[in-house]
């Protein structure tokens, strides 16, 4: 499937749609308290990039973004695509769109922390097939069992 993926503002309906159905996805997967959510508001702040992968009509099929922390550390945030469209690598696109800009600002480790157990085995596969190996939590993640934590060295 082909798709344009662009940095884009969040606070639109239909990436603000995209967020309801990542929220919508995760609600029975985990416990809510180990259920990392950010708002298109967050979302839309300094230091986080949106990608919105679309088709060839224009309709969001898919986001994600990069997070920006300090010490050359960038985040991947956000993974979601419509039911619809998996296994047509969107969320490879998605992936390979964030993983240039990370190196486009040098950052030096990309991570992310995903859940753990049924609903969760594409997100893994995703990630591992990009070169992501299993790490530690970091940041102010707690090692709760409920999340799997990842990383790839990009410097």
């Amino acid at each position: 499937m082909g798709v344009l993926i662009a940095n884009e503002t969040p606070l639109q309906d239909d990436v603000r749609l995209l967020i309801d159905g990542l929220n919508a996805h995760l609600i029975p997967l985990s416990p809510l308290e180990f259920q990392y959510k950010m708002t298109a508001e967050d979302m839309a702040e300094k230091g986080t990039i949106v990608f919105v992968a679309r088709d060839a009509s224009g309709r969001a099929v898919g986001l994600g973004a990069l997070k920006s922390h300090k010490d050359g550390l960038g985040e991947v945030k956000r993974m979601f695509t419509l039911p619809e469209v998996r296994g047509k690598r969107v969320g490879v696109a998605l992936l390979e769109a964030i993983i240039a800009k990370a190196r486009e600002f040098e950052m030096e480790h990309l991570m992310l922390e995903t859940g753990i157990g049924e609903g969760y085995e594409g997100a893994w596969r995703l990630y591992q097939n990009a070169g992501f190996v299993r790490r530690a939590a970091f940041l102010d993640y707690p090692d709760s069992g409920h999340s799997a934590f990842f990383e790839k060295e990009l410097a």
